[in-house]
Order: C-alpha cells, then sequence, then structure tokens
C-alpha cells in the first residue's frame, strides 16, 4: 500500500507492504544473541499432570511459557526507567510510534585502551547537519554474526557521552543502535551514554527510548527512513521491541 507522509515541507511516498524489519527475534536455546550474562531464552510447553500444551506431543493447542530477560536476551526499547528511581514504563513512555529517521554507518575507533567508541564527530560527519527525529546507528564491522553473538564479558564498542549530549543536543528522541548498549559493559555503573541522552536527573526527557542489539542488513544504504518502533504493552522499564524501516521516495 503506497502513501504518503509530508515532514518538514517536503513529501515522501512509501509502500506500507514492504517494511524492513530490524529487529533479532527472540529464539529458544543458546543461539539467540545474548548479553548480560542473562539465561538463554527457554519457550517450553505448559504441563499439568498428563496434560502438555504442545500439539506434537499429543496436546489440544500449542501453550507455552516464554521466559527471557529483555535487556539480555535480544531487541529491546527501554526508557528512562532503566536508570531512574522513578518509576517509568515504555508503556506510558512511548506514545507515539511514527517518526523519520536517519540510518548511518559508524566504525568505532578503537582507543589505546583497547576499547572501541562512537565520538562526537562520528555523529556530527555522518549527519551533516541533518536533525532526524530518530538516530539508527549502524557499526561495522556489520557480520551476519550479530543475530546470535554472545556480548558478555566482550567489552563491545559503546557511545561516549560526549556523542550521546550532542545527540540530545539536536533534539533526537529515539536513538537505536546494534550494540548490547550505549555505554560501556563495565564501566562501575556510570552510565554515563544513558544519563547523557535523557538528561536524567535534572532535565529528564521521559518520552525518549533507547533501543539496543537491532541488526541491520548491508543491503540496506545509509538514509532517511520512516521508522516504525512496536513493542508490547509491559509496564516494565523495557521491552522487546520489532522496529521496522520504510523507504521514502521523494514525491513528485
Amino acid at each position: 500500500m503506497v502513501t504518503k507522509i509530508t515532514f518538514k515541507g517536503t513529501s515522501y511516498n512509501l509502500d506500507l507492504d514492504k517494511p524492513i524489519d530490524i529487529s533479532i527475534p527472540l529464539r529458544t536455546g543458546k543461539e539467540n544473541v545474548n548479553a548480560w550474562y542473562a539465561k538463554p531464552v527457554t519457550i517450553e510447553p505448559v504441563r499439568m499432570g498428563d496434560w502438555v500444551g504442545d500439539v506434537k506431543q499429543g496436546g489440544s493447542v500449542n501453550f507455552r511459557n516464554i521466559m527471557f530477560n529483555p535487556h539480555g536476551n535480544g531487541t529491546h526499547t527501554e526508557c528512562v526507567g532503566h536508570i531512574s528511581k522513578e518509576d517509568y514504563s515504555i508503556n506510558q513512555s512511548l506514545k507515539k510510534f511514527f517518526f523519520m529517521a536517519e540510518l548511518i554507518t559508524i566504525l568505532p575507533d578503537e582507543t589505546p585502551e583497547g576499547d572501541h567508541i562512537i565520538t562526537k564527530q562520528h555523529i556530527e560527519n555522518c549527519l551533516d547537519g541533518k536533525h532526524p527525529e530518530a538516530l539508527v546507528i549502524r557499526t561495522l564491522d556489520n557480520h551476519i554474526s550479530k543475530i546470535n553473538r554472545q556480548y558478555s564479558n566482550t567489552n563491545p564498542p559503546y557511545l561516549h557521552h560526549e556523542a550521546a549530549e550532542y545527540i540530545d543536543q539536536l533534539g533526537i528522541d529515539h536513538l537505536l543502535i546494534d550494540l548490547p548498549s550505549v555505554d560501556k559493559e563495565v564501566d562501575g555503573g556510570k552510565l554515563l551514554a544513558h544519563h547523557a541522552f535523557w538528561q536524567y536527573p535534572h532535565n529528564t526527557k521521559t518520552a525518549r527510548t533507547i533501543t539496543e542489539m537491532i541488526y541491520v542488513p548491508n543491503t540496506i544504504f545509509d538514509g532517511t527512513y520512516l521508522l516504525n518502533i512496536q513493542i508490547a504493552s509491559f509496564e516494565n522499564d523495557a521491552s522487546p521491541s520489532k522496529p521496522l524501516l520504510f523507504q521514502l521516495n521523494k514525491a513528485l
């Protein structure tokens, strides 16, 4: 279904029947992407006496329990409740679901200490004066193994807090990244990038979200897209999510 939208005076055509899914599916077992020493996802049929919630095993329906951690087991969208003393839920914080987004690709810099960081200069160069509502960051190398990578104790790349401050200054409300966190894996609990993006606690931006552990295939070009963030209605700081990109073509 082709429709037309207008953003900052420019009209675009897009096909809502052709979404680009940049989420990583939640799968049972150790092949699922994992971080923060979370236990693997389990999806198991309910058993009550002789009854089993699995048609293959003789049950009348498939009726399964699912155990997962949204932060550690796959693509998830989180709100400021992830770092706040106050209770904020993603279900109450995310009230709009479509945004104009810019997809950028970055090769993080290596520091003398062996860290790999995304800098303010990276963001500034890639955006080149653009002010999107959402920013989608793909990091290099962008191997397909990201969909089942085991990140715990690997010190993955992360966002320098000055880059997060710059993203805040641009007025970007939704940040998506293909890493387990915008912050360094072990930073003594500082979470500088999270705090800078949400401006917590002194000027808290409660409507903002961070989506982590996405995967953007190499076949998708950098540029401007319509973004749809889909979540489950969890009253929790984070939910598994399904971000979708829609290709835009300028309307004649």
